[in-house]
């Protein structure tokens, strides 16, 4: 099967035609659960989502590692917004 993939990690926009083997069974599924109408769109929907939780597992791992700013005054901040 042969299927585009694009370079969303860099978000350059370029494309790159490439010949994958892919359980048809699992993309199929995968692209009725999605509502997809493609199989290039939901192996770029699927792939986004791999990169957008590997980059949440990465934040999460910071979590406790840095120290709080004392400086920091929350209430201040969200009056800003208002």
């Amino acid at each position: 099967m042969c299927v585009t993939l694009c370079n969303n990690i860099y978000n350059i926009g370029t494309a790159m035609a490439t010949n994958l083997a892919i359980d048809d069974n699992l993309l199929i599924e995968a692209q009725q659960l999605g509502g997809l109408k493609t199989k290039k769109d939901t192996v770029n929907k699927a792939l986004k989502e791999f990169v957008d939780r590997r980059k949440q597992l990465e934040i999460i791992e910071l979590f406790g590692v840095m120290e709080p700013d004392a400086d920091y005054d929350y209430k201040k901040a969200r009056q800003k917004d208002q």
